[in-house]
Parts: structure tokens; sequence; C-alpha cells
């Protein structure tokens, strides 16, 4: 379905993409780099490449069945089976972090960034294969890939988050987003988990409830059922 380019190294992919639909670029493309040196995370955050790790992003056209905020939960889906199929035994291990964060053994793996240029969206897609950045160096302890089996190279991986996104776009279109909610809700942390969701003017603590139809957070708190539409997600041991 998509071109796949990769390069040796690139300063972020996700811009590269951005530039080339700037610059008249209409198919859907993917960019893999090897290296990535200013990547971007969500926020404004920095993305650490610890070496060896995966740095992919997507052009797609934005089709009128799909809803911008669908997209974190359709390749988090398809990231999360995308691992699983090139380790199996990771299967257990792995959760996914509303929205769209991939955890291993309660860490780190992946990330997303999703960005809408023009009529097209752009997935950023990071993850550490073969090691993990320091925690001095990203606030938090990160996991990586090659902690459950061994890892083959960057450009199969990419292939495979690939071909999963392809399939799991295919679901949406055809079966609608219900069906993605659905499989999002058995992959993620389980109703009733324990979260802190934090912004520049909230804090909020309560248990998942799930998520709506729109892709919102739904906790339950002290004050009552809220929906949450944005926000960091902290997973602590409960009190």
């Amino acid at each position: 379905m998509w071109q796949l380019e990769c390069y040796d190294a690139l300063p972020s992919t996700s811009d590269y993409c951005i530039n080339y639909i700037r610059e008249g670029g209409t198919a859907e493309l993917a960019v893999l780099a090897r290296k990535q040196t200013c990547g971007r995370g969500s926020r404004g955050r920095q993305w650490v490449d610890s070496g060896q790790a995966l740095a992919l992003s997507v052009v797609l056209k934005i089709d009128q069945h799909c809803f911008l905020e669908g997209w974190p939960f359709v390749t988090s889906l398809a990231f999360y089976e995308s691992l699983v199929r090139i380790i199996p035994q990771v299967s257990g291990r792995l959760l996914i972090k509303w929205p769209n964060d991939i955890l291993l053994d309660g860490r780190k793996l992946g990330g997303i960034l999703i960005e809408k240029e023009a009529s097209f969206v752009v997935i950023g897609l990071g993850a550490n294969l073969l090691h993990a950045p320091h925690e001095y160096d990203i606030g938090y302890k990160a996991a990586y890939l090659g902690m459950c089996g061994e890892v083959p190279d960057v450009v199969d991986v990419a292939k495979t988050i690939l071909d999963c996104l392809a399939f799991y776009r295919d679901i949406w279109l055809v079966k609608g987003f219900e069906e993605i909610r659905t499989s999002w809700l058995t992959r993620a942390h389980p109703l009733g988990t324990f979260l802190v969701v934090e912004s520049e003017n909230t804090h909020e603590e309560g248990y998942f409830s799930g998520i709506t139809s729109e892709g919102y957070l739904l906790l339950d708190t002290i004050m009552g059922m809220k929906t949450i539409v944005t926000g960091s997600i902290l997973l602590p041991d409960r009190r």
C-alpha cells in the first residue's frame, strides 16, 4: 500500500513527511530512518533516539469516514499487534496506555505522534528496539523490544507495522470505529485501573471506565464520571 523510503539518518521522519506534503506530494508514503537526530514526541516533547530504534512516519489521505481522533487507537492497535507478530513472547507483557503509548512490563517502549497537514494525516511511530534511553535523559524508565527476544532488522519491523496498520485501517473503514474501540480495550489498561490524568490546567484521579465513541477517556472520580479529551496519563501503584 505504501511506498517505503529508507534513510540512514534524518532529523525527523514526520517533518520529512510534512515537507513532502507541503511540496505537493500526494501519494501515501512511509519514511523510515535508521537514526533520527531531532525526533518529536507529543505535546512538544523530544523523542530520544537510543540508537538502533524505530523511527517511522506514514502519510495517509484523510478519508471522510476516518475522524482524526480515531487514528491514535487504530495506530496503537496496529503497533501492538505488529510487535506481538515480530516477537510472540511479548504477548501478555504489552499494554496500550491511553491513547497510544505502548508499554512493556509497565515501562514505555514506544509512542505515536498524530499530525494533520492539509488533507493528510502524518503518523509518527517510535520504539526502542535494541536499547532504551537512560532515565535521566527522558525522566522515566523505558523498555526495549530486545528484552523479549531477537529483534529483526528495522526495515522488517517497519514492514510488519505497515501491514498491520493497513489491516486495521480497512477494519475501521468497513466495520466502523466501534470494532476498533472494542479491540483496543482488550489491549489497554484494564477497566478499573487507577489513573492520574495531568495537563497544564487539570489534575484528575480516578478509575479507568473505558473510552467514548470519539476515543475520549472515561474516568470514574470521587466527583462522578468525567470525560477526558486530552492529558498525560500516569499509572501509579494503587495506594
